[in-house]
């Protein structure tokens, strides 16, 4: 059986936090495609998260992981396309209301305020939470 991939994409200023992340979901029995970036150069976060919406819209992966600073520019960016629903979380209740009851199909993570083990657990939650549906499913319907 195929592992499931699982998209992973940040800035400069969510470089450290990537690498952490990609341990762990490489360890969870996942595969990771890394869109970079692949240092702590200052780069331009639209230009990853564009890489990382384009595998979802491809049908390479079903979810990605989105770390810059704050991260509101990843998130701002990819719910820029039709059928995205990034969702910035800083909890674990953030990361699990956000599947449950948005569907969310990006994880945007603030890279510099939020601690690696915060950001392991909204992870596993995110990866872990199926969508309700009832009630919510009209609501994420009228997104697009």
């Amino acid at each position: 059986m195929e592992k499931k991939k699982i998209t992973i994409a940040c800035d400069h200023a969510g470089y450290d936090l990537k690498i952490e992340l990609k341990k762990q979901i490489i360890d969870m029995g996942f595969e990771v495609l890394d869109c970079g970036t692949n240092s702590k150069d200052s780069v331009d976060y639209p230009d990853f998260a564009k890489l990382a919406v384009n595998n979802i819209l491809e049908n390479k992966s079903e979810v990605a992981v989105l770390i810059c600073g704050s991260g509101i520019g990843m998130s701002m960016t990819a719910n820029r396309y039709k059928g995205i629903r990034a969702a910035l979380c800083k909890s674990i209740e953030d990361a699990k209301l956000a599947r449950a009851h948005n569907n969310a199909n990006i994880l945007t993570l603030p890279g510099r305020q939020i601690d690696v083990d915060e950001a392991k657990n909204c992870f596993k939650i995110f990866i872990n939470t199926s969508f309700d549906g009832g009630r919510h499913k009209k609501r994420v319907e009228k997104i697009d």
